[in-house]
């Protein structure tokens, strides 16, 4: 029997958000769950939602200061409190404690932690020519498609193989005050954490909407999540 349920994409003009509504949409389609999304920056539609998402691309800056505007700060904590919430890329930095961007920016602070630049000089440390070549630094920001490597079982892994690839665009990174909540990581430069999870809550670094399959699976399964976590429910 499918069950219907709501997804709020919350929209504080900060994210792409046609294309994560579009392949929200997408995913339920082959969900065991029918998904109704609704983008919107609506409080009631967002605190009434069985799930929702925080997008977003930009500044960080600019994104706390469009949330504090539209005066959603504590209604998104609140659904960060207890509703299978996800967030994706600046929606994933904006859990944190504080951020370095824009000379420092007070977030959300759900989940410890710092959000921290690449630097500029990052090498690959597999490559010896790029020690010694300063043509052969990565580029800044991260552009492209990385290996995930899964570092707990979580219910958003579910069918999604160890070390698949997803995409990427970001110039700063999150560095989780303790190790717990860390759920992916990749390389780039140095070890990167790129997937929290912490009870109802889970976020990416990488963009599920740009990730093609793994990416929807990943969507499915985050409509499907009842916001639980144990070992019989990870595949």
């Amino acid at each position: 029997m499918t069950t219907s349920i709501t997804v709020a994409v919350i929209d504080y003009g900060m994210g792409n958000l046609h294309s994560v509504a579009k392949a929200l949409e997408h995913a339920s389609s082959a969900s065991s769950s029918s998904a109704k999304v609704l983008v919107t920056s609506d409080k009631q539609l967002i605190a009434n939602a069985d799930r929702v998402l925080l997008p977003g691309v930009g500044s960080m800056r600019d994104c706390m200061g469009e949330m504090q505007r539209l005066d959603l700060l504590d209604t998104i904590k609140q659904a960060a409190a207890n509703k299978p919430f996800m967030g994706i890329c600046i929606g994933m930095q904006a859990l944190m404690t504080h951020s370095s961007e824009n000379d420092g920016v007070n977030c959300l602070d759900i989940i410890p932690g710092e959000v921290e630049r690449f630097a500029d000089d990052l090498h690959d440390p597999l490559s010896e020519s790029a020690q010694t070549n300063s043509d052969m630094r990565l580029k800044i920001p991260h552009m492209g498609w990385n290996q995930v490597t899964q570092q707990i079982k979580h219910p958003l892994w579910k069918n999604i193989p160890q070390n698949q690839r997803f995409y990427f665009v970001h110039s700063y990174f999150v560095v989780p005050k303790t190790p717990d909540p860390i759920a992916g990581s990749t390389q780039y430069g140095h070890p990167v954490c790129v997937a929290l999870a912490q009870e109802n809550i889970f976020a990416t670094q990488f963009h599920p909407e740009k990730s093609a399959d793994a990416g929807l699976q990943l969507f499915s399964n985050f409509i499907n999540w009842n916001g639980s976590y144990d070992e019989s429910s990870c595949g």
